[in-house]
């Protein structure tokens, strides 16, 4: 059967600050997405991917996205193509009302104008591709063979490896949910309906849940890399997710497999607080991004600026 495979990256849009957090954050985001990301999608042993970014309507004139664009059409080993109506899953920030609305406008918008892209297909699989995160080299491979089974609807992997972008140490990462590295596979038809395509993906509210909502396929392989780089907003390397740290010799060989070997270093420029606030804790961090949060706290705005100002 012949099938669309999209690497789907939600670049802004989702989740607080109204999706976007500043111009330095979305350069910062581009670099990175630049020096790891698109190595990594290039030396996929699967082809014929079409790497889909979606952002918000104010993106349409930025800049920054335009120039990001032309750099992709210059890309010979995939394609891509950009909508400007929103993030097209499921945001857990908002109410369940609010995120239903924002989730079906989205897919309104964005999914006629990917008809063409999509073009005569029996079914199109949807890959989350995160702008800092990477997969193996044999990951979409591995992905299409299980997706071909009638009855598998979703395929994902169990664990992976995590990175210190700043200085390449590599650590296994096992998470004890289902991570956020998977794939839905639509019916064409399904794919391109909008109402159609909320339900068939169920639609999952967070990663989670994607099990609960489809048939899925997990794989026991380490098949992505999560990128850490201390502007991520909740993953970081000390998380516990984390587990053994990688030897030299070995971790040179993954480093290969996910198509960064040759990558240097990541520099981001950051202001002096967020210098500080990467120094905390995992456990500091995450304590004060809960008391941020925290709606029956009587110290919440407090608390939120505190958390805010440390971010920088």
């Amino acid at each position: 059967m012949k099938y669309k495979h999209l690497l789907y990256c939600p670049w802004t849009g989702l989740g607080l600050y109204n999706g976007y957090r500043g111009d330095g954050w979305l350069k910062n985001r581009i670099q990175i997405f630049k020096q790891f990301v698109i190595p990594s999608i290039q030396n996929q042993t699967a082809k014929n991917l079409t790497l889909w970014c979606s952002w918000r309507p104010e993106e349409k004139n930025n800049p920054i996205v335009k120039e990001l664009i032309a750099y992709l059409d210059k890309i010979k080993e995939f394609n891509s193509v950009h909508t400007f109506h929103g993030v097209c899953f499921w945001d857990d920030k908002y109410p369940d009302d609010v995120a239903q609305d924002r989730l079906l406008t989205s897919l309104h918008g964005s999914l006629a104008e990917l008809t063409d892209v999509i073009g005569d297909v029996d079914n199109v699989y949807m890959t989350l591709q995160p702008s800092d995160d990477m997969y193996e080299k044999e990951a979409m491979e591995m992905i299409r063979r299980i997706l071909e089974k009638k009855a598998v609807q979703a395929a994902g992997f169990k664990h992976g490896y995590v990175i210190n972008l700043q200085n390449k140490e590599v650590a296994e990462w096992n998470p004890k949910t289902n991570p956020p590295f998977f794939t839905i596979k639509f019916p064409r038809s399904v794919f391109l309906d909008p109402l159609g395509h909320f339900n068939h993906s169920g639609p999952y509210k967070s990663h989670e849940y994607v099990g609960d909502k489809l048939n899925y396929a997990q794989l026991e392989y380490r098949g992505f890399m999560v990128g850490t780089h201390g502007e991520n907003i909740s993953t970081v390397f000390d998380h516990p997710f984390k587990k053994s740290i990688i030897d030299v010799l070995k971790c040179h060989d993954i480093r290969d497999s996910f198509g960064i070997g040759q990558a240097f270093p990541l520099k981001l420029e950051m202001t002096r607080r967020r210098v500080l606030f990467n120094k905390l804790s995992y456990k500091v961090k995450r304590k004060l991004r809960f008391l941020a949060g925290e709606k029956k706290w009587i110290l919440r705005p407090i608390f939120s600026i505190i958390y805010n100002w440390l971010r920088g």
